[in-house]
């Protein structure tokens, strides 16, 4: 490899010969270590890997790449500082002409540990996250419970079943929750399963409006065009897309929810049906909209979990359609979910 195509490698790069000095290295890894390029070559790679620790001890003193057993053949991944405190991840490649023989060749690799600390935020806003939102109905399902246990004889019928609603409900929505977790993480390592078919989107819309309807006492209209085609999804991840733009639309503004079903029109990218859920709510405004199909957004600063939105673009997505945010017509915001009728 030239050193023009080493330099155009976003990691750092720094190759060392089986007496330890340095052979190559790139402007990446020269910027990382502080050093210049022309410096670097021919010096010991202990030297140019300075990478100190906070035992005081830097990478080459703890790894010793040139030391060990013959079978070890890399140095894995680890954390360390650079001297103006920013995180790089570090690994190596130990390379030996046969088991027997010493080494001939070590390969660094140096990369940012930026991406690593802003895994490492979303692992832990998603535990925040989970333990917040798990935490409201258990304590609902044990404050009935041991209501329940403690008063049995004192209630009569209608307390005792108005608390058990109260418990199914919640039991209900921390199914949900656990539901929508499980399919965010496979949406992430792409192992999430459809089980798609021809549907009647049309029923299943209906059905997901009347049961949202009768939780709520915001009107719900749905508007369907005459002789739909059928889609091609899976029943259970399509009712679950459409729940959750309903279930959104009542909880921003306070008139009708307006939802629509229509074939989509010969410009679309495949043939159709295009459901919309419209609020009367205060509104995405455009700067905003390409982050609310990220995970943990909230509009607004209103409740949930914040995966709702990253979880139904993913699910829509995974059926070969697409979704897009507009205005509402008088106000609010409009979701558009376009589905093909035929397989993808």
């Amino acid at each position: 490899m030239s050193q023009t195509d080493l330099d155009a490698l976003a990691d750092g790069v720094v190759i060392a010969d089986g007496a330890g000095l340095v052979t190559r290295i790139n402007t990446a890894a020269a910027a990382y270590l502080g050093t210049e390029l022309a410096e670097a070559v021919g010096a010991p790679l202990s030297q140019v890997l300075a990478l100190p620790g906070p035992d005081g001890r830097d990478w080459y003193s703890t790894n010793q790449p040139y030391g060990g057993l013959s079978t070890r053949t890399a140095v894995p991944e680890q954390s360390w500082l650079l001297p103006d405190g920013t995180e790089v991840l570090v690994v190596a490649r130990i390379h030996r002409p046969a088991l027997d023989d010493p080494v001939d060749r070590v390969a660094v690799s140096i990369r940012s540990g930026r991406g690593r600390a802003r895994l490492d935020r979303e692992r832990s806003d998603l535990v925040a996250t989970v333990a917040h939102e798990l935490r409201s109905p258990l304590t609902g399902v044990k404050g009935f419970v041991q209501a329940l246990l403690n008063r049995w004889d004192k209630l009569n019928d209608d307390q005792k079943k108005l608390m058990l609603t109260t418990v199914s409900a919640d039991s209900d929505r921390l199914s949900r929750l656990i539901a929508e977790l499980l399919d965010v993480a496979r949406i992430d390592t792409g192992r999430l399963q459809l089980y798609a078919r021809p549907s009647d989107a049309h029923l299943l819309v209906r059905r997901v409006v009347d049961s949202v309807g009768a939780s709520t006492s915001r009107p719900i209209e749905l508007i369907a065009a005459a002789e739909l085609p059928e889609i091609w999804v899976d029943p259970d991840k399509f009712s679950q897309v459409v729940t959750n733009l309903v279930e959104n639309a009542v909880r921003h503004g306070e008139g009708t929810v307006r939802v629509g079903l229509d074939r989509l029109g010969p410009d679309a990218d495949f043939a159709g049906v295009c459901l919309t859920v419209a609020d009367d709510g205060d509104g995405i405004a455009p700067e905003l909209r390409r982050r609310v199909f990220t995970k943990f957004w909230k509009g607004g600063g209103s409740g949930g979990s914040g995966l709702g939105l990253y979880l139904l673009h993913g699910l829509v997505k995974a059926h070969g359609g697409h979704v897009t945010i507009g205005d509402a017509p008088g106000g609010g915001t409009l979701v558009a979910v376009e589905l093909p009728s035929e397989a993808s």
